[in-house]
């Protein structure tokens, strides 16, 4: 595989404090992989292909009826931070839009991604009568990959900065205020609000559900107290902070975390498996015996949760997709108590696609 195009299977990690060189030159380019302490880098998405373009099987796994859900889209600006937030809002489609009823999934892509990415998610979220407003972070999305490739790794190292790992959770934050001031947010159920990301955007949500990470001596907490559940896709781990049990062991709402026995980060003398996902799963809530799940998919890779068709086996890979957005809302369905069952009935009906699959009910 050569330089360029193994950059794009990887994902960038940091260790210390300061931005390091993590020793990956890229040939021709001279491109590195730059990172930092609290930031955790996500998979690359540049170019994937698009759902729309896939093989006519796979596109048909996971296409959802178009005539069940609207999209909407936002070009906030947070003018404090003097900071885009794009986002776009996947909307059901039905009479039982009425004020107060619709639950809410606020999702954070990784690095390199936009608000137009884990549109499988999105689609068939608000075919089940979720709305799913997905964010995009001007810092760390898909302008990265544009301009001079000569300048790529100042970009990365830029998105890697512990400044952009806060600007994310702000930037979430800051896309739910909006959303709920605005006269489509009067559908949202505000008990049912739910933070949900990938990788990078995993650990965004796991800040905003209540993770600790230390700055300049002290543990600070960035946590957003609307939101009352969250979905972490390929956490990885927040790099150079030590043991995950005094970061996440706080975090007090329910938890579904999906990886993969292949679920690697590629970076040489950082890389990160399913055991780092599975150790942040054993840590969080720890202290507080917040319920939580975990679902480990067979084979599969880092990216095959996002858009990419051909990630993790084109077989697998929309199965894979397809039983993670079906876990997600029978996770929720159950948390809110509408089908108690929908758990163990997911489970059982994906039992081939599954290496391991638990709840924790204190």
């Amino acid at each position: 595989m050569n330089p360029l195009r193994h950059l794009l299977f990887v994902v960038l990690g940091g260790q210390s404090s300061r931005l390091r060189v993590v020793g990956m030159a890229m040939a021709l380019l001279g491109v590195v992989a730059l990172s930092t302490r609290v930031a955790i880098a996500a998979p690359v998405e540049v170019a994937p292909k698009a759902l729309a373009t896939a093989d006519a099987a796979e596109a048909e796994a996971v296409a959802v009826d178009p005539s069940l859900f609207t999209i909407q889209t936002f070009q906030w600006k947070d003018a404090a931070r003097e900071r885009s937030v794009p986002a776009k809002l996947y909307l059901p489609v039905g009479s039982k839009l009425g004020a107060g009823v619709v639950p809410l999934v606020v999702f954070s892509h990784g690095i390199g991604g936009s608000m137009d990415g884990y549109s499988y998610l999105g689609r068939y979220f608000a075919a089940q009568g979720y709305a799913s407003l997905h964010v995009q972070h001007v810092g760390s999305d898909r302008q990265i990959w544009r301009g001079n490739p000569l300048t790529l790794a100042t970009r990365l190292s830029d998105a890697a900065q512990d400044t952009e790992a806060l600007n994310r959770v702000k930037d979430v934050k800051f896309a739910l205020d909006h959303l709920l001031r605005d006269p489509v947010g009067q559908i949202i159920d505000l008990k049912r609000l739910v933070a949900a990301g990938h990788s990078y955007g995993a650990n965004t949500t796991m800040l905003l559900a209540g993770a600790k990470v230390d700055t300049n001596g002290s543990a600070a907490s960035f946590k957003d107290h609307r939101f009352s559940a969250a979905i972490l896709i390929s956490a990885p781990p927040f790099y150079g902070l030590g043991d995950p049990v005094k970061i996440v062991s706080g975090i007090d709402v329910p938890t579904l975390h999906i990886t993969a026995t292949a679920d690697d980060i590629l970076i040489p003398g950082y890389n990160s498996g399913v055991e780092d996902r599975l150790a942040l799963y054993r840590a969080t809530g720890a202290d507080t015996q917040a319920t939580k799940v975990l679902a480990v998919f067979k084979d599969g890779s880092h990216s095959i949760f996002t858009d990419r068709m051909g990630t993790g086996g084109a077989a697998f890979n929309p199965k894979v997709k397809v039983a993670t957005r079906q876990l997600a809302v029978a996770f929720l369905t159950w948390l809110h108590g509408q089908d108690t069952a929908a758990l163990e009935r997911w489970s059982g009906q994906n039992a081939l696609l599954l290496s391991r699959f638990e709840k924790v009910v204190f």
